[in-house]
């Protein structure tokens, strides 16, 4: 009855974090991905391009580029306009401008895996067979599987007005390059000054700084394990020799074709996926 009451409490003052039926406005601009893509990194860039008198860090992040599963209703609302919001959310019509952030499966995979033994959602000795079986499967996770995320992004939006695509290996392969399109898109001029100060504020070794004096500070780090990182290698191809080639193998048959639509190359091409050819079709085409 009392915990009944104060969550009523909550909601009647705005205090609770109101996820994915949070209030969209007209002028938002959300940064959007399945968990560990990049999301962080790209909210860090953003933010350290859109307020260079402000560098971004852990204890600011939520504000400068509020998180809906963080943030109160109250918080979000009172927040200055335009907002640039984050969010790992499947489609949702209402969201007016995207940046949409894509991973390797593959890497995501391994990524998520340290991140849940961080979270203490899975310990240390946790298969990573089991664990991949279940992220195929799209367990875990109110966001869908990695193929429905994306796909659901992609078949509605991709080529369309108010839709930029990032792909997290191309950031990190010229990550002033992808900024610089980040800019045009948000209608900021991309002198090349702030676009190098931007991705200089935000590199990993800076942001591994940072989260070692601000983890308890910020929402994703504060209630975890401290001995395991948030911010991890920061690489690409990881799982190339850390995820099991059975793990691989069912991942591609499973989402190959959206893959290699992606520009991601299939260790194992000569097995069918079963990823619908529909969505591919509907992609290159738009819908009927």
């Amino acid at each position: 009855m009392i915990q009944r009451l104060i969550r009523g409490t909550r909601l009647v003052l705005g205090l609770h974090h109101p996820g994915r039926n949070l209030a969209v406005w007209p002028d938002d601009v959300f940064i959007v991905s399945f968990p560990k893509s990049g999301n962080t990194w790209t909210r860090f860039l953003i933010a350290n391009l859109v307020y260079p008198e402000t560098p971004a860090d852990f204890s600011n992040i939520n504000r400068l580029t509020p998180d809906p599963e963080a943030s109160s209703k109250r918080e979000l609302a009172r927040m200055p306009r335009p907002r640039i919001i984050k969010s790992h959310q499947y489609f949702d019509p209402r969201y007016p401008r995207i940046i949409y952030i894509v991973r390797d499966p593959r890497d995501v995979l391994l990524s998520l895996y340290h991140f849940d033994r961080k979270c203490r959602v899975i310990d240390d000795q946790y298969p990573l067979e089991k664990y991949a079986a279940g992220f195929i499967a799209g367990e875990g996770g109110p966001y869908g599987s990695w193929g429905e995320n994306v796909a659901s992004w992609l078949a509605t939006r991709h080529r369309r007005p108010g839709f930029l695509l990032l792909r997290y290996e191309d950031m990190l392969a010229n990550t002033a390059q992808e900024l610089t399109k980040t800019a045009v898109f948000l209608g900021i001029d991309p002198d090349p000054e702030r676009i190098a100060s931007a991705v200089r504020r935000s590199e990993a070794s800076a942001m591994r700084k940072l989260e070692k004096s601000q983890a308890m500070q910020w929402s994703s780090t504060r209630e975890t394990r401290q001995d395991i990182p948030f911010v991890r290698a920061a690489k690409s191809g990881g799982w190339r020799t850390e995820l099991p080639e059975a793990a691989t193998a069912q991942l591609e048959a499973q989402w190959g074709q959206l893959m290699v639509y992606l520009g991601y190359e299939l260790l194992f091409p000569e097995k069918e996926a079963n990823f619908d050819l529909r969505f591919t079709e509907t992609v290159l085409n738009g819908p009927r």
